[in-house]
């Protein structure tokens, strides 16, 4: 049985979600809103909000829990000859370049459209309005790809103390939310920040150098890293 969370209500511990032998393994409880207050509870906690239109919302903390470690991010052969050609265009004063927190909002409504292979998105109005009024608060925060001045990939997450979760990425053409995410993590590790959570497990994410772990595990490294200060600065590095 889930919790039904009213008004100011705290949420109930991470690990009292579902099990595997339910039909939603992980959720843990519905109701309460999407204020930036809510959130930061919630991710403090090792929860995530993650529900379709016309459901109340839901929270989820699943177990394993789909980690990517910064030492271990892949950058394939491909991926390598892009980032290369980004820096060197930024350098040069060229037709790319990568942003970061200079298009938050655009980013996640690039993020909330329709995919090629699914009708729907999981972001809603809502969920727009509770992330911009986590990033207007210095806890969210976006990495940009633009080609003459048009953004054509990124990636956005939520950030507190020494601990990033990841929360979505879009691409307008090839490598654009990888290279995206490649300036991330470089960020993060070099401020450091060790792992980055990515909620579930996929393909895409596994072939990025993520990986399942226990919930047990994740919450031991959350409770430590949001004990770490916060990233002040959000410049964007030189990966060569």
């Amino acid at each position: 049985m889930i919790s039904w969370i009213e008004g100011d209500a705290p949420f109930p511990d991470a690990a009292q979600a579902l099990g595997a032998d339910s039909d939603a393994p992980g959720l843990l409880a519905a109701g309460a809103n999407l204020s930036p207050e809510r959130l930061l509870q919630a991710y403090r906690g090792g929860i995530f909000p993650w529900f379709s239109e016309g459901q109340p919302i839901l929270w989820w903390s699943t177990d394993p829990r789909m980690v990517l470690r910064t030492t271990e991010f892949i950058v394939s052969d491909s991926l390598k000859k892009s980032l290369k050609k980004v820096e060197k265009s930024m350098l040069s004063g060229g037709q790319w370049e990568v942003r970061f927190d200079s298009a938050f909002e655009q980013v996640i409504r690039a993020c909330a459209q329709p995919r090629k292979l699914g009708a729907g998105t999981w972001i809603s109005e809502d969920i727009v309005a509770g992330y911009c009024g986590l990033h207007t608060q210095g806890y969210a925060h976006s990495s940009e790809l633009w080609s003459k001045g048009e953004l054509v990939g990124g990636a956005y997450g939520v950030s507190i103390g020494g601990m990033f979760y990841g929360e979505s990425m879009f691409s307008r053409t090839t490598d654009a939310s990888k290279i995206a995410l490649a300036y991330l993590v470089h960020h993060l590790k070099s401020n450091g920040v060790t792992l980055i959570d990515c909620q579930q497990e996929t393909a895409h994410l596994a072939s990025l150098g993520a990986h399942p772990i226990s919930r047990e595990a994740f919450l031991l490294h959350l409770r430590e890293a949001i004990q770490l200060p916060q990233i002040k600065v959000w410049e964007v590095p030189h990966l060569f």
